[in-house]
């Protein structure tokens, strides 16, 4: 059931009418009933902050995919819409000089699957003070995650997790199996600390101790919205901890390796370690495993 615009909350209200014509809100209301329906939702995700950003992305897809397709994706999008809203605290300006200046159109989905891919036309203000030529650009859409990486400070070593993954092996890498950091999304309406904490218990079995940040970072700027948050964990790793774990539903299959710190830094000196959030995590525990381990 569609509700009339006078129903629903401003923050709706306002992501209905925004850059529309109003004479369009009742349209575009129905479209939105027609996502929530195929999701099997119901009109609270569209709640608060979080909920009003959600709606303006679902709206985009209006007139270009079908409300089943948008909500086969719409998990997907509330975590898009939560990484909306940690990336509008961004960090000040510092050393950065550029203007902030963008004039963009209306994003264009053009693939709505686990991940998204958006077309962006688009002019900007350049360093010289003139504006650029419209630009077209294409961006990989995925949402903000975490990447964790349990430390023993006591018997002074780290658990690895091993998976095959889709980036090597499109690349045509004979082992694209990955030594990684425990990963994963940040879920709606979870902190990435609590993240962490979920996805070591699904992909290690571990139930972690202090965190420790590393950095928060995009790891892919040029194309890809992704925006990691990188932690260290001080936990627990006695003998036999490591294991295969991993989400049945997502099918899984996630092997676990206990190693030395001294091992880990030859893995990394050798190349074996061959993905950003680990390497640059490694090199952390480098600085601060003194520190760590109280001495």
């Amino acid at each position: 059931m569609t509700p009339s615009l006078q129903a629903v909350s401003a923050d709706l209200r306002l992501a209905v009418l925004d850059g529309a014509d109003p004479g369009t809100a009742t349209a575009r209301l129905g479209y939105l009933a027609g996502v929530v329906a195929a999701a099997g939702a119901d009109w609270s995700i569209f709640a608060g902050t979080e909920g009003a950003v959600l709606a303006r992305l679902v709206l985009r897809a209006l007139d270009r995919l079908s409300p089943g397709v948008v909500g086969r994706r719409l998990g997907a999008l509330r975590v898009e819409a939560a990484s909306r809203v940690r990336a509008a605290g961004a960090s000040a300006r510092g050393q950065r000089v550029g203007s902030g200046e963008v004039e963009a159109g209306m994003p264009e989905p053009s693939h709505a699957g686990f991940f998204g891919l958006d077309l962006w036309t688009l002019r900007h203000r350049r360093f010289d003070g003139r504006m650029s030529p419209k630009l077209r650009r294409e961006i990989f859409v995925m949402g903000d995650a975490v990447t964790v990486l349990p430390y023993d400070p006591a018997r002074d070593r780290v658990l690895l997790i091993e998976q095959l993954r889709m980036g090597p092996l499109g690349r045509g890498d004979p082992l694209p199996w990955q030594l990684e950091a425990i990963a994963g999304r940040i879920d709606p309406g979870e902190t990435p600390e609590a993240a962490a904490r979920r996805e070591a218990v699904e992909e290690a079995g571990l139930l972690l101790g202090a965190l420790e940040q590393v950095a928060e970072y995009y790891p892919t700027p040029g194309a890809v919205t992704e925006y990691l948050y990188s932690y260290v964990a001080l936990c627990d790793l006695p003998d036999g901890v490591a294991g295969v774990h991993g989400a049945a539903a997502e099918a899984e299959d996630i092997q676990g390796h206990l190693v030395s710190f001294d091992r880990l830094v030859e893995l990394l000196a050798s190349g074996e370690i061959g993905n950003a959030p680990l390497l640059l995590t490694v090199l952390w525990l480098q600085r601060e495993r003194a520190r760590l381990r109280g001495t």
